[in-house]
């Protein structure tokens, strides 16, 4: 692993370079102070609030979502992400200066289109996002857009700058969204074999390491996502954890990932990224 001092202190020109590619977590919009809900909690809560759900199911956003799915019909699962993430998110500093750096990869975890908005400014670009193969007629892993929000063939995506990659989905401009159990049955048998994440997903990541900001891997399903975008990446990772308590199985996984920890919460890094 990296020594945290020289990894602080690398990670403007690690993004400049390409070297670093972001890897965003619900965080992010908490930064934003988004009207959306900004953690897996909330969200259960969310959903909680608009159906009554089962004790087994309460607290936990996949379980509230399956059953959501299953007693309430797939359309209505839909519906309730869409309203949850149609309010816009204003980017952040911290978005932008993201954008800015124009990174080859940028893994955004959230079901939010800040990130979108941070690059729109730009043209190119285009975003991948992770798609459900349970809706009806959707057989595919992913569905791709360009700069414009224009469906197009992931094929496209060799001649972007920057891709933005939103593996679970997103409610803008695909309103796909990976959040039931029965979402991640396929991806979870088969993303060992790498099969559900994209190609140029898989090319780009091989120039570096991801920086995790705004990420939590407290549940096993972020660590197996994790793990396998991970997967044969040039490494030098970093996390910021500032502020933040980690779990033992947290603190596990990212040792065993080989990412550098920096007690640095995001202000600080929009303040560095700024040249504060």
């Amino acid at each position: 692993m990296l020594d945290a001092a020289t990894a602080a202190g690398d990670i403007p020109g690690r993004l400049r370079a390409g070297s670093l590619m972001p890897y965003l977590g619900p965080g992010l919009a908490e930064l934003a102070a988004a009207p959306v809900p900004t953690t897996h909690e909330e969200l259960a809560d969310y959903l909680g609030a608009r159906v009554a759900l089962p004790r087994r199911a309460r607290g936990n956003c996949w379980a509230a979502a399956q059953y959501i799915e299953t007693n309430r019909h797939r359309t209505t699962l839909d519906r309730l992400m869409v309203a949850a993430y149609a309010p816009p998110v204003n980017p952040t500093p911290l978005h932008h200066a993201l954008a800015a750096a124009k990174p080859p990869l940028v893994v955004d975890t959230w079901y939010d289109s800040a990130m979108r908005v941070a690059l729109s400014g730009q043209t190119d670009w285009g975003e991948i996002q992770g798609s459900s193969r349970v809706q009806i007629g959707e057989q595919r892993w992913y569905r791709s857009w360009d700069a414009a929000g224009v469906e197009c063939p992931t094929a496209d995506a060799e001649a972007w700058r920057t891709l933005l990659y939103k593996p679970h989905g997103a409610a803008a401009p695909g309103r796909s969204f990976l959040i039931a159990d029965s979402d991640y049955v396929e991806v979870m048998t088969e993303i060992d074999i790498q099969t559900p994440l994209p190609d140029e997903v898989k090319r780009r990541r091989a120039g570096g390491g991801f920086l995790f900001l705004g990420c939590r891997f407290n549940d096993q399903m972020l660590r197996a996502y994790a793990r396998q975008i991970m997967k044969r990446s040039g490494g030098g990772h970093i996390a910021l954890v500032g502020g933040v308590v980690l779990t033992r199985n947290e603190l596990r996984f990212l040792e065993e990932q080989e990412v550098t920890l920096l007690d640095m919460d995001l202000l600080a890094l929009t303040r560095l990224l700024a040249g504060d």
